[in-house]
């Protein structure tokens, strides 16, 4: 490319240099997020993974999974505040392909945005890196893409996609889910990745506040709260799938827990999980009562306190809590799966009482 018709891209809206510069930065945090098969490292045209390692397997599925953040990006651009994103984007996509029972392998993301600040591109890669190395998952590189007049300047949104493996019998899912299965439910960080629209509208536009406000039922300004990242379940769900008897998980995402719950569960069973086993986090309290959001409108939004689900046998159960609690997660028996009375209860999930102090 000539330095004039640099200069005429520049002109346009897109720098290279700024590009470059972002790169650079962010090698490092790359660098990090590495297993020993990947191969080869940025500037590539494609991420390269040595699939030699799966020839230890007997039938190996791959799996895949794919997804961004939502709106939530509006908060951390409101709050210049990037990095928190990149672990977001890590944890809605391997937390997904978890559940199937598949080790997450690599991940790539693609970022867009209307003008290339290489800082925020790599604190936003940062944290991309710093999530799967907690996932277990190497990052195999990406793309960023200047899109001036499609996007503001200081405007952005991401997007992943992550491969893993799973041994064909060790598969997860609905065909495995049996009567007498228990509901173990595993807490949520906070507000996870999804209903950020709905989240916005009540504090932001119908009350006002602001992101830096204080709130003391949160201990913390709104903003901090609403930055909160979403947690990362894949080791220690992998752990779980390993070593009980673990016959289907779930991910706790847009929709809420019954909806997602109903997704691995057979046509003919039913599950109903008894709100008493555990009190939200103050900030789903928060959103209902300062939005008068109905309760159905809540647990059909956000994940009300559970970012996960096993449906595993019930002699496991102590088991399981130990087991999770080792990787720091709280887990309770929430509610057990049993035959459908009637075709209209098949494959359908039910809350049942209320949370303490609601």
């Amino acid at each position: 490319m000539t330095e004039q018709e640099q200069s005429a891209y520049a002109a346009a809206g897109v720098s290279i240099e700024a590009a470059d510069t972002a790169i650079e930065l962010m090698k490092g945090w790359v660098e990090k997020a590495r297993r020993p098969e990947s191969i080869g490292g940025l500037g590539g045209f494609a991420g390269l993974f040595d699939a030699s390692a799966l020839t230890r397997y007997q039938r190996p599925l791959l799996a895949t999974s794919t997804d961004g953040v939502g709106t939530k990006v509006a908060i951390a651009q409101m709050m210049d505040v990037h990095d928190t994103i990149g672990f977001d984007l890590v944890g809605m996509v391997v937390d997904d392909l978890v559940v199937c029972g598949a080790e997450p392998l690599f991940m790539t993301d693609y970022i867009a945005t209307g003008r290339v600040v290489p800082e925020r591109i790599a604190a936003i890669v940062k944290g991309i890196a710093e999530a799967c190395v907690q996932a277990g998952c190497a990052l195999l590189g990406g793309e960023t893409a200047e899109h001036p007049g499609l996007l503001a300047p200081d405007e952005y949104d991401v997007a992943g996609a992550t491969t893993g493996v799973v041994e064909g019998d060790r598969l997860l899912g609905p065909a495995r889910v049996r009567p007498g299965d228990v509901v173990l439910a595993i807490e949520s960080s906070g507000l996870h990745s999804n209903g950020y629209s709905l989240v916005r509208h009540v504090f932001l536009t119908e009350a006002g506040w602001s992101l830096d406000r204080d709130v003391p039922e949160l201990g913390r300004t709104l903003g901090e709260e609403l930055l909160t990242p979403t947690r990362i379940y894949a080791k220690a769900c992998l752990d779980l799938a390993a070593r009980t008897r673990t016959h289907a998980m779930s991910h706790i995402t847009g929709g809420g827990l019954a909806a997602n719950l109903e997704r691995v569960l057979p046509v003919e069973l039913t599950a109903t999980l008894e709100r008493g086993t555990w009190t939200p986090a103050p900030v789903f309290d928060l959103v209902r009562q300062v939005g008068q959001v109905s309760q159905p409108d809540l647990e059909a939004t956000l994940n009300c306190g559970v970012g996960m689900v096993a449906l595993l046998e019930a002699d496991d159960v102590d088991t399981a809590i130990e087991l999770l609690a080792g990787h720091g997660l709280r887990a309770w028996v929430a509610g057990e799966v049993r035959h459908a009375a009637s075709a209209d209860d098949g494959g359908k999930v039910r809350l049942a009482g209320q949370h303490a102090g609601w």
